[in-house]
């Protein structure tokens, strides 16, 4: 049983130029709702992938690509409905949001959800609004800054969550993966699949990207692609033992050492990863609807009953 150790102040986010022309957005230290962004400044506007959670983290957001650029944003991505990736939409009134049809149902249906309580009750959220894409696709859509094609695909399967989306920049072997990947942090496929994420690993890898900016943690390179593998196959084994040994999921992960995984941040995913993986095993097809208060519940309880970590 382990909380998230915050035993030192976060450096502030930080723009790298990952790209000529295309920048990464990084938040340390990728924990709860501390999610990355990116943007590729164009001579027209502004293309950029994912909000943030809070209206404070937003807008220094904002503020950090107005010093890099003072184009305007055209098109914001969604990669994703969580609130981390969306809940800051409402600042971009000027852009075209788009995102995958899923992402859009997900966004109106749960607006500005009521289970951020089960974070830590300091978070300053703001002034939130929930704005939902307009702008929808079935499988891909493909943008272009100047002369620079990228395309955006929906993964094809329930991973991280039933609607995630990755941008792909083929002429610079680079990827912005969203949440699909996690650079130290720990996975999180409560609102999708296991096995669906493990397949999704296998599309991103086919890619043969150099270069990734994961949904969470440092820029990083195709590395992170096994050690994400790693530790679902992990989440699968260990809820194959604890569902022949009659466990629930909470009681599984007590009996657990989660080993070279325990230093990742938020290792209390575990728990609700495991309420995933013992679901499909009773045969819940991929991103079939969980019961997500009794999920969040129960990593409140592996977490000592206090609420969870979140700096944001």
């Amino acid at each position: 049983m382990s909380a998230t150790p915050h035993d030192h102040p976060l450096p502030p986010p930080r723009v790298e130029e990952v790209s000529d022309g295309v920048y990464a957005y990084v938040q340390p230290d990728g924990s709860w709702w501390i999610n990355n962004t990116g943007f590729l400044a164009g001579r027209r506007g502004v293309i950029g992938i994912d909000a943030c959670s809070t209206e404070r983290r937003t807008r220094a957001y904002r503020e950090a690509v107005a010093r890099v650029t003072d184009r305007p944003f055209t098109t914001l991505v969604n990669t994703h409905h969580h609130g981390d990736h969306t809940f800051g939409n409402h600042l971009f009134p000027e852009a075209t949001i788009v995102a995958h049809e899923r992402t859009r149902e997900q966004v109106l249906a749960e607006g500005i959800p009521a289970y951020r309580a089960a974070w830590s009750p300091e978070v300053e959220w703001g002034e939130l609004e929930a704005v939902a894409p307009f702008l929808t696709y079935t499988d891909g859509v493909t943008l272009h800054s100047d002369e620079l094609r990228c395309e955006v695909r929906h993964i094809g399967t329930a991973a991280h969550t039933t609607n995630d989306s990755y941008v792909w920049i083929p002429e610079r072997r680079l990827l912005f993966s969203g949440d699909l990947l996690f650079n130290g942090g720990t996975p999180f496929v409560l609102m999708g699949s296991v096995d669906g994420a493990l397949e999704a690993l296998d599309r991103l890898e086919e890619l043969g990207a150099e270069t990734i900016v994961p949904g969470h943690g440092d820029v990083c390179g195709p590395e992170v692609i096994g050690r994400v593998r790693g530790y679902l196959r992990f989440v699968r084994e260990t809820a194959e033992r604890g569902r022949a040994a009659g466990l629930t999921p909470l009681e599984t992960a007590r009996e657990i050492d989660l080993g070279e995984w325990a230093a990742l941040l938020d290792p209390e995913r575990i728990v609700g990863n495991l309420h995933r993986a013992h679901a499909e095993l009773d045969g819940l097809p991929r991103g079939g609807d969980i019961d997500l208060v009794t999920a969040v519940g129960d990593m409140i309880a592996y977490n000592g009953g206090r609420p969870l970590s979140c700096l944001a």
